[in-house]
Protein backbone atom coordinates (compact mmCIF):
# COMPACT_ATOMS: atom_id res chain seq x y z
CA UNK A 1 0.00 0.00 0.00
CA UNK A 2 1.46 3.29 -1.25
CA UNK A 3 1.50 6.36 0.97
CA UNK A 4 -1.37 8.08 -0.22
CA UNK A 5 -3.69 4.88 0.21
CA UNK A 6 -1.87 4.88 3.47
CA UNK A 7 -3.53 8.61 4.54
CA UNK A 8 -6.51 7.84 2.65
CA UNK A 9 -7.41 5.10 4.84
CA UNK A 10 -6.54 6.54 7.78
CA UNK A 11 -8.74 9.64 7.40
CA UNK A 12 -12.01 7.43 6.29
CA UNK A 13 -11.21 5.06 9.16
CA UNK A 14 -11.04 7.53 12.11
CA UNK A 15 -13.57 9.96 10.25
CA UNK A 16 -16.29 6.60 10.66
CA UNK A 17 -15.29 6.82 14.10
CA UNK A 18 -16.22 10.45 14.77
CA UNK A 19 -20.09 10.74 15.64
CA UNK A 20 -21.97 14.50 14.38
CA UNK A 21 -22.83 14.80 18.13
CA UNK A 22 -19.44 14.80 19.58
CA UNK A 23 -18.55 17.92 17.86
CA UNK A 24 -22.09 19.53 17.73
CA UNK A 25 -22.93 19.27 13.99
CA UNK A 26 -26.72 18.96 13.58
CA UNK A 27 -28.11 15.96 11.92
CA UNK A 28 -31.81 17.16 11.43
CA UNK A 29 -32.61 13.37 12.58
CA UNK A 30 -31.41 12.28 8.77
CA UNK A 31 -30.91 8.84 7.93
CA UNK A 32 -27.57 7.68 7.62
CA UNK A 33 -25.97 5.00 5.43
CA UNK A 34 -22.72 5.44 6.90
CA UNK A 35 -21.37 5.51 10.73
CA UNK A 36 -19.53 8.32 11.65
CA UNK A 37 -19.28 12.02 9.87
CA UNK A 38 -19.88 12.63 6.35
CA UNK A 39 -16.77 14.14 4.35
CA UNK A 40 -18.85 17.32 3.87
CA UNK A 41 -18.94 17.78 7.25
CA UNK A 42 -15.32 16.88 8.10
CA UNK A 43 -14.33 19.38 5.53
CA UNK A 44 -16.32 22.21 6.89
CA UNK A 45 -15.49 21.81 10.36
CA UNK A 46 -11.45 21.68 9.13
CA UNK A 47 -12.60 24.91 7.25
CA UNK A 48 -10.90 23.16 3.62
CA UNK A 49 -13.50 22.30 1.10
CA UNK A 50 -15.52 19.18 0.08
CA UNK A 51 -13.91 18.26 -3.18
CA UNK A 52 -9.71 19.05 -1.81
CA UNK A 53 -10.79 16.61 1.18
CA UNK A 54 -12.14 13.90 -0.62
CA UNK A 55 -9.07 13.59 -3.37
CA UNK A 56 -7.33 13.43 0.52
CA UNK A 57 -9.07 10.15 1.27
CA UNK A 58 -9.22 9.08 -2.45
CA UNK A 59 -5.31 9.29 -2.27
CA UNK A 60 -5.53 11.87 -5.32
CA UNK A 61 -3.65 14.58 -3.47
CA UNK A 62 -0.24 14.81 -1.97
CA UNK A 63 0.14 18.38 -0.88
CA UNK A 64 -1.67 18.21 1.91
CA UNK A 65 -0.21 20.98 4.00
CA UNK A 66 0.92 21.15 7.98
CA UNK A 67 -1.48 24.19 7.85
CA UNK A 68 -4.41 21.94 6.59
CA UNK A 69 -3.67 18.76 8.78
CA UNK A 70 -3.77 20.45 11.79
CA UNK A 71 -7.50 21.85 10.75
CA UNK A 72 -8.22 18.08 9.75
CA UNK A 73 -7.01 16.47 13.75
CA UNK A 74 -9.13 18.74 16.05
CA UNK A 75 -12.44 17.44 13.48
CA UNK A 76 -11.00 13.99 13.60
CA UNK A 77 -10.45 14.30 17.49
CA UNK A 78 -6.86 13.07 16.84
CA UNK A 79 -4.46 13.03 20.46
CA UNK A 80 -0.86 14.02 20.19
CA UNK A 81 -0.04 10.77 18.91
CA UNK A 82 -2.79 10.70 16.23
CA UNK A 83 -1.49 14.12 15.07
CA UNK A 84 2.03 13.39 14.65
CA UNK A 85 1.13 10.06 12.71
CA UNK A 86 -1.20 11.92 10.84
CA UNK A 87 1.91 14.01 9.57
CA UNK A 88 3.59 11.56 8.87
CA UNK A 89 1.47 9.94 6.35
CA UNK A 90 0.91 13.10 4.79
CA UNK A 91 4.79 13.11 4.48
CA UNK A 92 4.78 9.47 2.93
CA UNK A 93 2.46 10.40 1.08
CA UNK A 94 4.38 12.86 -1.31
CA UNK A 95 6.60 9.86 -2.55
CA UNK A 96 10.33 9.49 -1.90
CA UNK A 97 12.98 9.68 -5.18
CA UNK A 98 12.98 6.46 -7.13
CA UNK A 99 15.17 3.77 -6.05
CA UNK A 100 15.17 5.06 -2.11
CA UNK A 101 14.79 2.55 -0.02
CA UNK A 102 15.22 2.13 3.88
CA UNK A 103 18.56 1.03 4.92
CA UNK A 104 19.19 -2.78 6.02
CA UNK A 105 19.09 -3.18 9.47
CA UNK A 106 21.56 -5.01 12.14
CA UNK A 107 22.79 -4.27 15.33
CA UNK A 108 25.81 -2.66 15.87
CA UNK A 109 28.53 -3.80 18.38
CA UNK A 110 27.35 -1.67 21.25
CA UNK A 111 23.79 -3.55 21.16
CA UNK A 112 25.51 -6.98 20.64
CA UNK A 113 27.80 -5.85 24.16
CA UNK A 114 24.47 -4.55 25.60
CA UNK A 115 22.97 -8.08 25.17
CA UNK A 116 26.31 -10.05 26.56
CA UNK A 117 25.69 -8.00 29.19
CA UNK A 118 22.67 -8.67 30.10
CA UNK A 119 22.73 -12.06 29.64
CA UNK A 120 21.03 -13.87 32.88
CA UNK A 121 18.04 -11.02 32.03
CA UNK A 122 15.65 -12.06 29.27
CA UNK A 123 15.91 -8.61 27.03
CA UNK A 124 15.77 -8.48 22.66
CA UNK A 125 16.32 -5.79 20.53
CA UNK A 126 14.17 -5.14 17.17
CA UNK A 127 14.20 -3.70 14.34
CA UNK A 128 11.34 -1.30 12.88
CA UNK A 129 9.45 -3.69 11.38
CA UNK A 130 9.93 -5.97 14.82
CA UNK A 131 12.64 -8.02 13.44
CA UNK A 132 14.54 -9.94 16.23
CA UNK A 133 17.95 -7.86 15.50
CA UNK A 134 19.81 -9.73 19.02
CA UNK A 135 19.13 -11.00 22.13
CA UNK A 136 20.39 -12.60 25.06
CA UNK A 137 20.57 -15.83 26.28
CA UNK A 138 17.70 -15.39 28.55
CA UNK A 139 15.67 -13.16 25.50
CA UNK A 140 15.78 -16.46 22.91
CA UNK A 141 14.86 -18.92 26.01
CA UNK A 142 12.13 -16.52 26.73
CA UNK A 143 10.29 -15.89 23.83
CA UNK A 144 11.52 -18.15 21.38
CA UNK A 145 13.54 -20.76 22.82
CA UNK A 146 12.49 -23.12 20.62
CA UNK A 147 14.17 -21.01 17.43
CA UNK A 148 17.73 -21.07 16.13
CA UNK A 149 19.57 -18.71 18.59
CA UNK A 150 21.42 -17.63 15.62
CA UNK A 151 18.71 -16.50 13.57
CA UNK A 152 19.05 -12.76 14.70
CA UNK A 153 22.39 -13.13 12.63
CA UNK A 154 20.63 -13.33 9.43
CA UNK A 155 19.56 -11.09 7.65
CA UNK A 156 16.01 -12.89 5.66
CA UNK A 157 15.61 -15.21 7.71
CA UNK A 158 15.73 -13.30 11.61
CA UNK A 159 12.62 -13.88 13.70
CA UNK A 160 9.72 -11.08 14.03
CA UNK A 161 8.10 -10.68 16.91
CA UNK A 162 4.82 -9.45 15.44
CA UNK A 163 4.59 -12.67 13.30
CA UNK A 164 5.24 -14.85 16.65
CA UNK A 165 2.80 -12.74 18.58
CA UNK A 166 -0.43 -14.14 16.09
CA UNK A 167 0.92 -17.04 14.24
CA UNK A 168 3.44 -18.88 16.99
CA UNK A 169 1.80 -20.62 19.61
CA UNK A 170 5.04 -21.05 22.01
CA UNK A 171 4.90 -17.06 21.83
CA UNK A 172 1.45 -16.38 22.07
CA UNK A 173 1.30 -18.74 25.65
CA UNK A 174 3.02 -16.01 27.12
CA UNK A 175 0.71 -12.78 27.49
CA UNK A 176 -1.88 -13.43 29.58
CA UNK A 177 -3.91 -10.81 27.95
CA UNK A 178 -3.67 -11.79 24.18
CA UNK A 179 -6.26 -9.17 22.69
CA UNK A 180 -4.61 -6.64 24.11
CA UNK A 181 -1.17 -7.53 23.29
CA UNK A 182 -2.46 -7.64 19.33
CA UNK A 183 -3.81 -4.42 19.44
CA UNK A 184 -0.50 -3.43 20.82
CA UNK A 185 1.13 -5.29 17.65
CA UNK A 186 -1.31 -3.72 15.19
CA UNK A 187 -0.65 -0.03 16.37
CA UNK A 188 3.25 -0.54 16.59
CA UNK A 189 3.32 -1.93 13.23
CA UNK A 190 0.70 1.21 12.09
CA UNK A 191 3.27 3.95 13.58
CA UNK A 192 6.45 2.81 11.77
CA UNK A 193 4.26 1.73 8.40
CA UNK A 194 3.66 5.57 8.57
CA UNK A 195 6.75 6.84 9.21
CA UNK A 196 8.69 4.29 6.60
CA UNK A 197 6.24 3.64 4.11
CA UNK A 198 8.61 2.49 1.24
CA UNK A 199 10.20 -0.44 3.82
CA UNK A 200 8.99 -3.81 2.03
CA UNK A 201 9.47 -5.59 5.13
CA UNK A 202 7.16 -3.35 7.29
CA UNK A 203 4.63 -3.49 4.16
CA UNK A 204 5.07 -6.98 4.41
CA UNK A 205 3.41 -6.96 7.62
CA UNK A 206 1.70 -3.52 7.95
CA UNK A 207 6.44 -1.08 13.90
CA UNK A 208 7.56 0.81 16.28
CA UNK A 209 9.69 4.13 14.66
CA UNK A 210 14.03 2.70 15.13
CA UNK A 211 15.35 0.28 16.98
CA UNK A 212 14.13 -0.67 20.49
CA UNK A 213 15.26 -2.91 23.30
CA UNK A 214 12.82 -4.88 25.41
CA UNK A 215 13.34 -6.28 28.68
CA UNK A 216 10.96 -8.66 30.52
CA UNK A 217 11.13 -8.45 34.30
CA UNK A 218 9.07 -10.37 36.88
CA UNK A 219 8.32 -8.89 41.03
CA UNK A 220 11.07 -9.39 43.34
CA UNK A 221 10.17 -12.62 45.58
CA UNK A 222 7.16 -13.85 43.17
CA UNK A 223 7.10 -17.34 41.76
CA UNK A 224 7.40 -15.61 38.32
CA UNK A 225 10.90 -14.33 39.84
CA UNK A 226 11.86 -17.55 40.38
CA UNK A 227 11.25 -19.78 37.38
CA UNK A 228 12.75 -16.65 35.41
CA UNK A 229 16.05 -17.17 37.64
CA UNK A 230 15.91 -21.00 36.23
CA UNK A 231 14.75 -20.28 32.75
CA UNK A 232 18.00 -18.25 32.74
CA UNK A 233 20.36 -20.34 34.10
CA UNK A 234 19.50 -23.21 31.86
CA UNK A 235 19.61 -21.15 28.81
CA UNK A 236 23.02 -20.15 29.96
CA UNK A 237 24.21 -22.87 30.41
CA UNK A 238 23.52 -24.35 27.58
CA UNK A 239 24.29 -21.39 25.47
CA UNK A 240 27.55 -22.21 26.82
CA UNK A 241 27.47 -25.55 25.79
CA UNK A 242 28.77 -26.84 29.68
CA UNK A 243 25.72 -29.56 29.68
CA UNK A 244 22.77 -31.28 27.94
CA UNK A 245 19.74 -29.13 27.39
CA UNK A 246 17.67 -29.60 30.41
CA UNK A 247 13.82 -29.41 30.58
CA UNK A 248 12.51 -26.01 30.40
CA UNK A 249 10.65 -24.75 33.58
CA UNK A 250 7.18 -23.01 33.35
CA UNK A 251 7.25 -19.90 31.70
CA UNK A 252 6.23 -16.74 33.62
CA UNK A 253 3.30 -14.82 32.33
CA UNK A 254 4.60 -11.47 30.75
CA UNK A 255 2.85 -8.18 31.74
CA UNK A 256 1.85 -5.85 28.55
Amino acid sequence: MDGRRQLGEFLRTRRAQVSPEELGVRTCGDQRRVPGLRREELAMLAGVSASYYARLEQGLSVNASPQVLEAIAPALRLNEAGRRHLHRLAAGSRGRPAGRRAAPERAGEAARQLMRTLADVPAVMLGRSSDVLAWSPAGHALFAGHLDPDGPDRPGRRPNMARLVFLDEHTRELYEDRPTKARTVVGTLRAASGRFPHDPAIAALRTESGQVVVIATTEAGSPSQAAMTLLAHTAATQWRGAQAPAEQPRLPALPE
